[in-house]
Formats: structure tokens, C-alpha cells, sequence
């Protein structure tokens, strides 16, 4: 029985979220599966990945086949990072304590770029809201002028009008 690591679609239309499981290599996408290890939400952004690292590994060394959208998740959340160190400390390169301090600095690190992500994210978000203001402020202002001018000409045909009136009755009493 080949195992797979891959993803479960749930979700509504346009709007996927998955499971990452544990299948029979024959089961289908939505079928039935061994062990959920995970999700994936791909909709936020950055998309939101929320996967048990200790039953990640323990599947890859049993020999699970991870899919390339699986893999891509793993490498992203450091699961092969922490199988390569862990094959490290089996063949005697490194301790277990070695392995493990590099793997904290490696996902401290990867948090922190992260961070910087959603933090630039909703910089570039601020940014485009308060330039959509200023050019709404800017065509506000120039409708402002156009009415203005539309009724200082308007104001001027009536002073002449009331002009030419009062001129007119002067006429008519001479």
C-alpha cells in the first residue's frame, strides 16, 4: 500500500481550503484517507498553513510520497528541513541538540520574514486606500470649481437681467 501526502479539497466553489492527509496512493482526492496531518487555507495571504511537524516526519521517514503542491507546503513550513537534519543525526554528522538549534534559528528567521511580509502587506494596503482618497479628494474638488464657475455665470446673467430691467423701466417713465 503506497501512502501519499496530499491535499483534500473542501470548500465552496472558488473558495478552496484543504486537509493535508495521509491516502492510500489508490484512494481517490476526496476519499478516504489514513491521517489528516494539516490545512491549508490559500485564500489569505500569505495563505495560512497549519500542519503537525512531529507526524509530517514520522510519515516521510515510514516512505510516504509527498505530492508536489505537498512538498512545496513541507519545504515551506520547514518539514524537509527538520528530515534532512534528522538524517544528519543518524549517520553521526551532527547531534540531536546541534540539529534541533538549527532548526529553531531557521524558523525563527523564516517567522520573521513572514512578519515582514504581512507588515508590507498592509503598509502597501494603506498606502493605496490613501491614494484613492486623494485622487477622490482631487475630482471632488474640481466637480466643487466646475459648479462654482456654472453658478457665478448663472449669479451674472441675473445681475444683468435685474441691469437690463431696471434700465428698461427708467426708459419707460422718461
Amino acid at each position: 500500500m503506497p501512502a501519499k501526502m496530499r491535499l483534500q479539497r473542501h470548500g465552496k466553489k472558488g473558495k478552496p481550503f484543504y486537509h493535508i492527509v495521509i491516502a492510500d496512493g489508490r484512494a481517490p482526492r476526496d476519499g478516504r484517507f489514513i491521517e489528516k496531518i494539516g490545512t491549508y487555507n490559500p485564500i489569505t495571504n500569505p495563505a495560512e498553513i497549519n500542519i503537525d511537524l512531529d507526524k509530517a516526519v514520522t510519515w516521510l521517514q515510514n516512505g510516504a510520497q509527498p505530492t508536489d503542491t505537498v512538498r512545496a507546503i513541507l519545504s515551506y513550513k520547514g518539514v524537509l528541513f527538520k528530515l534532512h537534519l534528522l538524517k544528519g543525526v543518524q549517520k553521526g554528522a551532527l547531534t540531536l541538540e546541534q540539529a534541533e538549534a538549527k532548526f529553531q534559528a531557521w524558523m525563527t528567521e523564516k517567522v520573521a520574514k513572514i512578519e515582514s511580509k504581512k507588515r508590507n502587506l498592509t503598509d502597501a494596503e494603506r498606502a493605496e486606500r490613501k491614494k484613492a482618497l486623494e485622487a477622490e479628494a482631487k475630482v471632488k474638488e474640481a466637480k466643487a470649481a466646475e459648479v462654482a464657475k456654472k453658478m457665478a455665470a448663472a449669479l451674472k446673467i441675473e445681475t444683468e437681467e435685474a441691469a437690463g430691467e431696471v434700465s428698461s423701466e427708467e426708459t419707460t417713465e422718461e
